[in-house]
């Protein structure tokens, strides 16, 4: 029944096991990455996962962690809780300590358990933000930027260099969920701060159909935009954005917003767009390099080489690089075998880490597991996203407010 289980987890997970070449030697660690790949998540989920792999791949193939091979373990929860639950138990009875379900329904129905199992869950732009507070939840981390934290950057990026927004009108345009929601404290707490007028529309899931909305919003006649969606509601939002007289440059997205929307509304049509952006994009960093060189030009690549530096491969491959750092710095100081717990105290040893310039440098503690919320704002130039400023982590004390309001609640209601 083990074998039988292990090849459900599909080819991915059998590539894993077949390539470890010099790191056979000593005991793998397992990663479990149950993805939803057939219902929500299916607009990035290929590509982050390709990313990911590619990663590990060169890992293993230069000796693994200090010959500690590294097995991926691939499953699909089309989004479901109770499929990301059932693929949990399958992974934690094979001994993974680390999972990533890129999925927030599936990662906030996760959070009990790997709290109580002892066993770290990353939840890199999903989740549950205030999972940022690592003393509340020791075994969750965020990784990157929060949605608190974007809105922050987007807002502090229009005031800093587009401006400013006194007495101006900022929309905030969002597909009706609690990721849309998410945002809106923050938004509303920085429009006292800095003296902006601001207005939320919310669009009905799955953001096919938004005319109605952006009807509203060209009524208002905001200074600035703010898209708070993803997969193709994205290139919806700014399609009507654009027809509404909208000018590119006034739009600005949460870190969901890719080459293929762009490809989707015409990259001339979207010039000027700019986003949150918390990884580099494009081929030019020394990681995304690296793997090219070792693993995509050698033919060992896991998906389609026009893939390699799109945003949401880089956003896996940096996922996969913090979480391999983790791992060596907690071999390093605590020996094999790894565990969930020595993974955690791992993480929290990370600092100043930027994977070669693929990520802003990010610091865990045991307090902060969102690395320190540094972010960007990039701009579609035509062909690619290019950065506006520096990595920055503006109005955390106003990030944290929220961080540590929720996580009280869910301390109080666990």
């Amino acid at each position: 029944m083990r074998s039988l289980r292990k090849l459900a987890f599909g080819a991915a997970l059998v590539a894993g096991v077949l390539s470890f070449g010099a790191a056979q030697a000593k005991e793998p660690i397992k990663f479990a990455a149950p993805l939803d790949y057939t219902a929500v998540y299916t607009f990035l989920t290929n590509e982050y996962a390709q990313g990911q792999k590619d990663y590990l791949r060169m890992i293993n193939d230069t000796g693994g962690i200090d010959g500690h091979a590294i097995e991926y373990l691939s499953s699909d929860t089309g989004n479901q809780p109770q499929r990301g639950i059932e693929a949990y138990n399958r992974a934690l009875r094979d001994g993974a300590v680390w999972f990533d379900f890129l999925s927030t329904p599936v990662a906030r129905a996760m959070v009990n358990r790997v709290l109580d199992d002892e066993v770290v869950m990353i939840t890199a732009f999903h989740g549950r933000g205030d999972a940022s507070d690592g003393e509340t939840f020791p075994y969750v981390f965020p990784v990157m930027s929060t949605y608190w934290s974007q809105a922050a950057t987007l807002i502090d990026h229009m005031e800093q260099h587009e401006g400013g927004l006194q007495g101006k009108k900022v929309a905030h345009v969002y597909i009706d969920s609690p990721f849309g929601r998410e945002p809106i404290p923050v938004l509303e707490k920085l429009s006292e701060k800095l003296d902006f007028n601001l207005r939320t529309f919310p669009y009905a899931s799955p953001g096919n159909e938004q005319s109605s909305t952006w009807s509203e919003v060209r009524r208002y006649r905001p200074d600035f935009v703010i898209i708070w969606g993803a997969g193709g509601g994205q290139a919806v939002s700014v399609r009507e954005a654009i027809r509404n007289g909208i000018a590119p440059e006034k739009i600005h997205s949460v870190v969901w917003l890719a080459e293929a929307d762009m490809e989707a509304v015409g990259k001339d049509t979207a010039k000027g767009i700019r986003k949150f952006e918390g990884t580099a994009n494009g081929t030019d960093n020394e990681l995304i390099q690296e793997i090219i060189t070792k693993v995509v030009e050698p033919g060992n690549g896991s998906g389609p080489k026009e893939n390699v530096g799109r945003t949401y491969y880089n956003v896996g491959v940096a996922t996969m690089a913090v979480s391999v750092e983790a791992a060596r710095l907690a071999l390093a100081e605590f020996g094999p075998p790894l565990d969930g717990d020595k993974l955690r105290k791992g993480f929290e040893m990370i600092e100043n880490y930027d994977a070669n310039g693929l990520l802003p440098p990010l610091s865990f503690t045991q307090k902060d597991h969102q690395g320190g919320g540094f972010g960007r704002v990039a701009q579609w130039d035509g062909e690619k996203w290019a950065p506006l400023n520096d990595w920055s982590n503006p109005y955390q004390d106003i990030v944290w407010e929220s961080i540590n309001e929720d996580s009280a609640a869910f301390k109080e209601g666990r």
